[in-house]
């Protein structure tokens, strides 16, 4: 039986009752632990040396954790150079944090080449090799230079943008020659993959055959959409079993029989923070009934902090945060609970079952796992309301959900005020 031989920017090697890890990671463990296979990656360690050495292994029953580390200057460039200072802002329609450099995408190539060159004495004559993100994208091509003829796969978790947009990267023809070397490739959603198709179409004269194939300078290219989902089983039972633990029985007395308003996300501009608190404080002003009735939970993982734009959208929240507080706080009550941390996954899923209302707002976002898991975290007998940004791929699918644009806070503000009035019979029609 054929091996699966994942490869992602970071490895996760699990710790014994360590329930921390996020929806990819679940995601990724569950396929190697039933198919068996090796987790591809950088650890997180950085190293003085040059270049990378061989491959670390761990072995964990039937899957293999094979991690490699990089130098300060070859992680700057890569990851928070290229991939997170360029590909992320650029696919996220953000130009605003788009910064070219073109030594920040030579250190990618590097990266991308000593990922092949740790990968490939690894790799046994019937694997199957899956690709993970935009960290990536040169990979296949590295691979097939050294002699890799294998099906390689390859997975977009992040929107990918239209042609017109793509074209600010310099190199942009270049990378859609990197991703016309895979054999198949995913993206979330159907507009993600009709753009591909558009850009690849337009930039590099490929055509479209009508069995989901991209025919390329002679060679096929699958495509398909293939969105994420979560454990619904494993989340339900997490969340349903709140009595296990302290913190949601804590949170539970806390709020004093009020309704919670939930947000989970990393301290990402394009998660939408900013603009959600503007629109929780439009709320408080067009609907004054609420003062005192509803507390905002804000969970802000911190994440990237040494990438540009961090400090700036943590300064903007900080000034938010202040204002608002001042202005509608009460003796007894405050209007928004601010969390800078991560929280175990288990006790984030308890969190989402209490709240009365979700909030998952992205400015852009290619699913947004958060508002599946608080979905899934609902009680069937009384479920809370998701609002849910329209620019979030889950949209497609999570269409019962409030929708609004979270570039509107008048217009989030009324979905919220509408989900917090819901009926009950509702309620429950959309969670079905």
């Amino acid at each position: 039986m054929s091996r699966l031989i994942i490869v992602a920017n970071r490895v996760v090697i699990p710790k014994e009752g360590d329930h921390s890890a996020g929806g990819l990671a679940v995601g990724v463990l569950s396929a190697l632990d039933e198919l068996g296979g090796v987790w591809f990656g950088c650890n997180g360690q950085i190293t003085e040396d040059p270049k990378p050495r061989p491959p670390k292994i761990t072995e964990r029953g039937n899957i293999t954790f094979a991690t490699i580390d990089l130098n300060q200057e070859d992680h700057d460039g890569y990851y928070n150079g290229f991939s997170n200072n360029i590909l992320w802002p650029l696919f996220h329609y953000m130009l605003g944090y788009y910064n070219y450099d073109r030594s920040q995408y030579e250190a990618y190539e590097r990266v991308n080449q000593w990922f092949a060159d740790g990968l490939i004495p690894l790799l046994e004559p019937d694997d199957i090799i899956w690709v993970h993100d935009y960290h990536l994208i040169p990979l296949a091509d590295k691979l097939r230079q050294g002699g890799i003829d294998r099906p390689i796969g390859f997975f977009l978790h992040v929107p990918f943008p239209a042609y017109g947009m793509l074209r600010v990267l310099p190199i942009s023809r270049k990378i859609l020659e990197y991703l016309c070397r895979f054999d198949l490739v995913g993206f979330q959603t159907q507009s993600d993959l009709d753009a591909f198709c558009d850009a690849v179409v337009s930039s590099l004269g490929a055509s479209m055959e009508e069995d989901h194939t991209l025919l390329v300078d002679g060679r096929k290219v699958r495509v398909g959409v293939f969105p994420i989902g979560v454990d619904l089983d494993q989340i339900a039972e997490s969340a349903s079993s709140i009595e296990r633990y302290e913190y949601a029985n804590r949170l539970i007395t806390s709020l004093a029989g009020r309704n919670l308003i939930i947000g989970a996300d990393r301290l990402d501009y394009s998660k939408g923070i900013p603009e959600r608190l503007r629109s929780y404080e439009r709320l408080l002003e067009k609907f004054p009934q609420y003062r005192g009735r509803i507390v905002y939970m804000q969970i802000s993982a911190p994440s990237r902090t040494d990438i540009r734009g961090y400090q700036d959208i943590k300064n903007e929240v900080d000034a938010l945060l202040g204002g608002i507080t001042g202005q509608y706080s009460k003796f007894d009550w405050v209007p928004i609970r601010y969390i800078e941390q991560a929280f175990e996954r288990d006790i984030l899923m308890a969190f989402f079952r209490v709240a009365k209302l979700g909030m998952a707002t992205p400015l852009r976002d290619g699913m947004n796992l958060v508002a599946k898991e608080y979905m899934a975290a609902q009680n069937p007998e009384d479920p809370g309301i998701l609002v849910l940004s329209k620019l979030a791929g889950s949209a497609k699918e999570l269409t019962d959900a409030i929708l609004v644009n979270p570039y509107d806070p008048d217009e989030v503000a009324t979905g919220i005020e509408r989900g917090l009035e819901m009926p009950l019979a509702e309620r429950r029609d959309r969670y079905q």
